[in-house]
């Protein structure tokens, strides 16, 4: 098919195996739990709060993911009683 772009790498046509991916990161998050139920119940509430403090940084330059992380860490530090590192 000469009208198709075809690429070229090992990873690029793995669907299996990333598909899988969300599930070996929480399998990783898992490894320091005793058990799955101690790992579930924090793993609920990690995932909900995760996106605050991990941004998207693929969609972000460098000065923006600054600017952002700047942003979320002076609005959380009060709500933890933390104070911002010199």
């Amino acid at each position: 098919m000469p009208s198709v772009e075809h690429r070229q790498s090992t990873y690029l046509n793995n669907r299996a195996e990333n598909s899988h991916q969300p599930t070996r990161q929480r399998r990783r998050a898992m490894k320091g739990f005793r058990s799955p139920g101690q790992a579930q119940q924090f793993l609920a509430v990690f995932s909900a709060n995760s996106p605050h403090v991990r941004p998207r940084r693929h969609r972000l330059t460098a000065p923006e993911y600054r600017a952002e992380m700047t942003d979320r860490f002076t609005t959380w530090n009060p709500v933890t009683g933390l104070t911002t590192a010199a």
